[in-house]
């Protein structure tokens, strides 16, 4: 425990009574005292507070400002960067050489450079992958700023009764606002399929800042927990299980985050990490695919579960790469990988738990609508 590394606001956690344990190098709250299912159905229903402060924050600055940023970063990912507006974010993923996904991550356009964040497991890595791979760029991690999420129906108007303007912006705005609590980086984005917000504030003045939120009657803490139910319900998924080095993003049903420019035929198509797989996959299918999954019964199916086409004999056909009880849907609920033809909703399959094998349908995701801003 002693090696961890700790985020501005471990102090706070503590003080609020959180259940900390290691999570991608950092120690952190999995849950408070009013347990993951409180923290779940609260951020459905008010506002929740997340610290993802582990998560990487990283400038990326060009000569020839943002233009130059985004045309050598799209020698790394699929997306549409020089076409993105001032001050707009878009998902993206940094892609390797057989079009596996190396980290997904979210790239900002804030007039002269961009503004990246990255996942905390991979963040070492993909700073190393963008100063080895964006020769004419200058990447800044930033280290002095903590990183908070305020998610769910009640984050606009608690924010904006702190830091006024707030409102106005739409899913996936970022801006930069003055605040009592200093210089504020704000995107209207987040992880749990609520509308809310992702904001940066230094590291002096997080705790004076996340207290300020939690003084709302609407806001609660909420760990780890809540927020992989949360980001689960909706269809979300978790760089390191759901997807990784050796999963396409046509594989992850993620080909919405390749715009159409990027696309074969596109006016920039390809000149990332491979195109060439991953166009034949979105041309001629890829082999597996990313699906939702329905167990019968109370229980979910953890990662790891086997997943098999008949109730007795034959090899696995697929995985669970996510699983967990969803306390909106009151139902357990999983996500993995199934071969193309086994992919359909409604087609039944079984699960190994534990020596036997249950039935488990397959579902459309997100189990939850979203309730993003548009």
């Amino acid at each position: 425990m002693a090696d961890l590394l700790t985020t501005p606001l471990n102090a706070l956690h503590r003080e609020l009574g959180a259940k900390m344990v290691p999570f991608a190098g950092y120690d952190m709250p999995v849950q408070y005292p009013a347990g993951v299912m409180k923290e779940h159905l609260h951020c459905r229903a008010r506002a929740g507070l997340f610290d993802v402060s582990h998560m990487g924050q990283v400038i990326v600055r060009a000569p020839g400002g943002y233009a130059q940023a985004a045309r050598e970063m799209e020698a790394l990912v699929p997306v549409d960067l020089s076409g993105l507006g001032v001050m707009r974010q878009r998902y993206g993923f940094f892609t390797n050489d057989q079009g596996g996904i190396l980290d997904d991550l979210m790239l900002a356009n804030r007039g002269d450079h961009m503004f990246v964040v990255v996942n905390a497991a991979c963040k070492g890595a993909d700073i190393a992958h963008m100063r080895a791979r964006l020769p004419g760029c200058e990447v800044e991690e930033i280290t002095d700023r903590a990183l908070v999420a305020l998610q769910g129906p009640a984050a606009e108007a608690v924010l904006e009764a702190l830091v006024p303007g707030v409102a106005a912006m739409r899913f996936m705005d970022v801006g930069i606002f003055g605040s009592d609590f200093g210089e504020l980086w704000i995107s209207r984005s987040g992880y749990t399929g609520e509308d809310g917000y992702e904001i940066s504030v230094s590291e002096t003045q997080a705790v004076a800042f996340a207290r300020a939120l939690l003084a709302s009657d609407d806001v609660e803490p909420i760990g780890l927990g809540a927020r992989d139910s949360l980001r689960l319900e909706a269809g979300l998924c978790l760089y390191g299980h759901d997807i990784d080095e050796t999963t396409t993003p046509v594989e992850a049903s993620l080909i919405w985050g390749i715009q159409k420019v990027r696309r074969a035929g596109g006016a920039r198509a390809g000149g990332f990490p491979g195109a060439d797989k991953i166009f034949a996959e979105m041309q001629g299918g890829a082999a597996r695919a990313r699906v939702g999954l329905r167990p019968e019964g109370r229980a979910p199916m953890r990662e790891g579960t086997s997943l098999f086409e008949a109730a007795e004999g034959g090899a696995p056909v697929g995985q669970v790469t996510s699983g967990a009880y969803g306390p909106t849907i009151e139902a357990p609920m999983s996500m993995g990988y199934l071969p193309k033809p086994l992919a359909t909703e409604g087609t039944v399959i079984y699960g190994e738990v534990r020596g036997k094998r249950l039935p488990v349908k397959v579902a459309k995701l997100p189990f939850t609508p979203a309730n993003f801003k548009r």
